[in-house]
């Protein structure tokens, strides 16, 4: 069976395409990407010089057998629990990261809220609220955008809640 070639995005990434046809205030970070840092989050924030709390990773996770995405902030963990309380679900697991990676489109370490092949429901960590920027993947690896928090949210039509776990 022949591979389908993916349409080249103009202007970018799926996630930067739908931030300029959103027609919202955001703004590109690009940095080396390193292959054998340990943790995707923490090289952005470095890479940016940008404090952790205000990175924010993308997470894939599995609610009651749905796909949903956490956003939290890559200084925390996500709290399973949290999450399926946040979506009125049950259990929450990680998701298989072939199958997250499918679904959104882009790959580990790369996976954007924004732009995403099918948009999954998305809770974004209320912790987000407190700052006026955050930044999340724009889509690949060693790429970030930096928008508003309600910006995010509108876009994403997040639910806002305490997801995050910070020790």
């Amino acid at each position: 069976m022949a591979k389908k070639s993916k349409k080249q995005q103009p202007g970018g990434t799926p996630a930067t395409v739908a931030l300029t046809a959103a027609g919202v205030e955001f703004t590109v970070h690009s940095y080396d990407h390193d292959p054998s840092h340990p943790s995707y989050g923490e090289e952005a924030a470095e890479a940016m010089g940008v404090s952790p709390d205000r990175v924010f990773k993308t997470l894939v996770a599995d609610v009651d057998g749905a796909l949903t995405v956490a956003v939290v902030p890559v200084a925390g963990q996500l709290d399973l629990k949290a999450l399926a309380a946040a979506v009125g679900g049950k259990r929450a697991t990680m998701a298989d990261p072939t199958l997250a990676e499918r679904t959104t489109g882009y790959v580990r370490g790369g996976i954007s809220p924004l732009g995403q092949r099918k948009r999954l429901p998305t809770v974004l960590d209320a912790s987000a609220s407190a700052h006026s920027t955050i930044c999340v993947s724009a889509g690949r690896r060693g790429l970030e955008v930096e928008l508003s928090p309600e910006d995010l949210q509108k876009l994403t039509d997040a639910v806002l809640a305490p997801v995050g776990r910070f020790s």
